[in-house]
């Protein structure tokens, strides 16, 4: 197996662990093996059903995930690859074993919020490495000439996405999502009155930037001969569009499960999809 097709593999299976964890919070399933960890409910393989399944389902992945993620890191190391990858490698891992770290503190301190918004944040830019792994081929930007103003747009995107993702944990884990209407704060007023749903607003303030920032990166794209990045650009278009769709009816659904964890799925392609984009079109 190629080193691209492992990180591949390894980036789909972070991916399904993110979504699958985002499950896990919004069926308050996160306590399902108890205050034990790595054991779940003292035991190696305990009863499955309920919410221990569903924990234990979680871990079972992060484990496969954590053979992989040895495997890929191995596969650098003995290849002769750039001491830029190795660097890349070993960043890998040492996300990997923090996560590991994040995911004990999180069951033995009761799912706090703070640490669960570090933990999906730490997730997405171990995302981000292995989308550079598997888009990092040698000649890949031959037909690429990158502009450095394009390249700080997409850089500030993710940025923002980045911000918007963490804040939109928080505000989950917090139980504070319905904080203010689909539309409006207060029954006669658009503006926030207290911390969540300053927060909420925050939220989507940051959601509406991204969005706009995306629509405008479009049209200066789109000005251009680079085809390959006018493709990623329409794709994240799309995809940012359905996101304010799916968070609208997250909240007229009164944060149901299966809106909270697609909100969580199409946030997260999302910023798969820009950093695949800023990978492609290089330094």
């Amino acid at each position: 197996m190629t080193k691209q097709l492992l990180a591949f593999v390894t980036l789909i299976l972070t991916y399904l662990l993110i979504v699958f964890g985002g499950y896990v919070a919004s069926s308050e399933s996160g306590m399902g093996c108890g205050p034990d960890w790595p054991l779940c409910n003292g035991k190696v393989i305990p009863n499955l059903e309920g919410e221990t399944l569903i924990e234990f389902g979680h871990r079972v992945i992060g484990a496969v995930l954590f053979i992989i993620s040895l495997f890929l890191f191995m596969k650098v190391k003995r290849e002769n690859n750039s001491s830029l990858e190795r660097k890349a490698a070993n960043w890998m891992i040492a996300l990997l074993a923090l996560q590991l770290i994040m995911g004990a503190i999180v069951v033995f301190y009761h799912l706090p919020s703070i640490i669960i918004t570090i933990h999906l944040l730490i997730a997405m830019i171990f995302m981000a490495l292995l989308i550079w792994f598997w888009r990092n081929e040698p000649n890949q930007h031959l037909y690429i000439i990158p502009k450095p103003v394009i390249t700080k747009h997409l850089n500030a995107i993710i940025i923002l996405l980045f911000a918007t993702i963490g804040l939109g944990a928080y505000i989950k884990h917090e139980e504070i999502g319905l904080s203010c209407g689909w539309l409006n704060c207060t029954e006669n007023s658009f503006l926030p009155i207290s911390l969540p749903q300053l927060l909420q607003t925050g939220h989507r303030v940051l959601a509406l930037i991204v969005t706009g920032y995306i629509i405008y990166l479009v049209y200066k794209v789109y000005k251009t001969n680079e085809t390959i990045l006018k493709q990623r650009m329409l794709l994240a278009l799309i995809v940012v569009l359905v996101q304010i769709i799916v968070g609208i009816l997250t909240i007229l659904s009164f944060v149901s499960l299966s809106m909270a964890v697609l909100h969580l799925a199409v946030a997260t392609l999302l910023f798969a999809i820009m950093v695949e984009a800023r990978v492609i079109y290089g330094k």
